[in-house]
């Protein structure tokens, strides 16, 4: 018994001496993430918390994190690098100091050691932390348990749990490894957080601030372009390459300079691969463009694809609410109205259409004030391993969206006839698991225009019927917060709560994917059909329609 107890001091003091390290896997119910493996190096001073490929130098992409932990004082010093060379560390002397854990009597044994367990509570997540004090020191793979000896396990709702893989004596430990770097920035723990948090994607700001309203006195700058007396600014951005698999989202924020009204907003491209594009329009007149008659007598500058041109793409449909932002100044009892609308949509089936690409990117709102809406866009790019639509072909078909309306662009009316709207194209070679994005709102802002009005949606690919829908919203009282100068009505409702054609004021319309089949090489005819409101006095309806055709080809 003394032979073994002198074993254990002899082993415990060459521990002392020296350091620990510990290599830990993820799991995700039950399934290894070998690609994930944490790292903790450390002595009975300090501790390093990171990811064995930062460690080991094989992670190119940011932020690339680390986790000190002084034992002493029990302050955590979190250190990124969020681009080449450029570090940012904050301080946080609490966790350890006011964990609040349960000690149990459970034990079991990890890799040979004796554990107990502890429990906790975060965020509504039930956390299992399996420690040993079989060594002399501590430590773990995150900052939960840091203070109750060498933690081996941890558990998260029985679904996620990160285990010690191997635990191994360090016969030559280097303090600087343990030591944050000194010539780091700091900031405070929130502006921490959103370094990191930015850093783990490409963010490319479009536009910051900037006023969208019908006046003469809106004009053009060096880096952005205003047409339609303001109502549409375009820039041109230069696009990274984007991966198949990449994520990409569109971040609109928008609120009123002085317009009070709800109105038809479109974050759109301008592809310039065919002879003529919408810019011909935008700079020459939206009478240079290709012109479609469906036989009502009205022409329709610029709204399907042609041999020679390509319609705008329409990234997002957005609606702007009853003057958020400049009219909060109107009270309600019980009613706090929001400072701005915050939109954002995943438009990573689009990627294709923006991927390595020098092309203008616009927001159009459609209005006649002259304070107008002012608005911020940026696109987010993400790397992901995966995503639902996996396209590599998109071709532009058709956007009625009058984005020039303020320049003379006709209303999208062509639905009150037969033909409705019919778009012709050719295909070089097969396109498979082809699909239509198509964004659908209908407009006529009476008790009997289409807005008010549901009216079905019928796709027809080469005469033949292929999807029908009612465009319809029924939620538009959620969105009551963003609203202050919305109408208020005998009957206890306000303009905003009602129902609409597939939009409510402060919204954004989702796309709908209509599964066209695969489709042979050769000629194709897309018709829309919409059975539209006949006029009332002055007073028309219209819809605005927009369709990308996407699938996949071979190269």
């Amino acid at each position: 018994m003394r032979f073994i107890y002198a074993l254990l001091l002899i082993s415990f003091s060459s521990f002392a001496q020296k350091g620990i390290q510990v290599t830990y896997n993820n799991y995700s119910n039950g399934n290894i993430s070998d690609d994930d493996v944490i790292l903790f190096i450390g002595n009975q001073q300090q501790g390093l918390i990171t990811k064995k490929a930062i460690f080991d130098k094989k992670v190119k992409s940011f932020p690339k994190e680390k986790k000190f932990i002084n034992y002493n004082n029990k302050i955590v010093t979190s250190q990124a690098e969020i681009g080449d060379n450029k570090f940012i560390i904050t301080n946080d002397s609490t966790s350890l100091k006011n964990a609040k854990l349960e000690l149990t009597n459970e034990t079991k044994d990890i890799l040979g050691y004796k554990c107990k367990l502890a429990k906790t509570n975060i965020n509504s997540n039930n956390i299992e932390i399996w420690y040993t004090n079989d060594v002399p020191f501590k430590g773990g793979p995150s900052i939960l348990g840091q203070d109750l000896g060498l933690v081996l396990e941890i558990n998260r709702n029985n679904t996620f749990s990160t285990k010690a893989k191997e635990v191994t004596k360090i016969a030559k430990l280097d303090n600087k490894e343990l030591t944050a770097n000194s010539n780091a920035t700091y900031a405070d723990a929130l502006a921490y957080q959103d370094y990191i948090w930015k850093s783990k994607f490409t963010t490319l700001p479009i536009f910051k601030n900037e006023v969208i309203s019908f006046n003469d006195s809106n004009k053009s700058n060096d880096s952005i372009l205003k047409f339609g007396n303001g109502t549409v600014i375009i820039r041109k951005i230069k696009f990274p390459k984007i991966g198949k698999t990449d994520q990409v989202f569109v971040d609109l924020e928008e609120k009123s300079n002085g317009d009070a009204y709800d109105r038809t907003g479109s974050v759109f491209i301008i592809p310039t691969t065919k002879e003529q594009s919408f810019f011909t329009g935008l700079t020459k007149g939206i009478n240079t463009l290709p012109i479609y008659e469906n036989g009502n007598g009205k022409k329709y500058q610029g709204i399907i694809q042609t041999k020679n041109y390509l319609p705008a793409v329409e990234l997002m449909r957005f609606f702007t609410p009853f003057g958020v932002g400049h009219f909060n100044g109107f009270q309600m009892k019980d009613k706090t109205w929001q400072e701005s609308v915050f939109y954002r949509q995943d438009i990573s089936e689009l990627y294709q259409q923006l991927s390595g690409k020098d092309i203008y990117v616009g927001v159009f709102i459609g209005n006649y004030d002259k304070g107008g809406h002012e608005v911020s866009l940026n696109i987010t790019i993400h790397n992901d391993e995966k995503k639902y639509f996996n396209f590599n072909y998109s071709d532009p078909l058709f956007n009625t969206t009058n984005l020039l309306e303020m320049g003379g662009q006709e209303y999208g009316s062509m639905f009150d006839s037969e033909k409705g709207l019919e778009v012709t194209f050719t295909l070089d070679k097969e396109v498979k698991n082809a699909m239509l994005r198509y964004i659908t709102t209908g407009h006529g802002g009476w008790e009997n225009g289409d807005e008010f009005v549901p009216k079905t949606n019928t796709i027809l690919l080469d005469q033949a019927e292929v999807f029908k829908f009612i465009p319809w919203k029924q939620d538009c009282g959620s969105y009551r917060a963003y609203n202050p100068v919305s109408g208020n009505f005998d009957n206890g409702l306000s303009s905003s709560d009602y129902s609409r054609a597939n939009w409510c004021p402060g919204t954004v319309t989702n796309p709908m994917m209509i599964a066209l089949g695969d489709l042979k090489p050769g000629t194709h005819t897309i018709t829309i059909k919409i059975p539209q409101g006949k006029p009332e006095g002055n007073s028309f309806s219209f819809w605005n329609v927009s369709g990308v055709l996407l699938g996949n080809t071979a190269f």
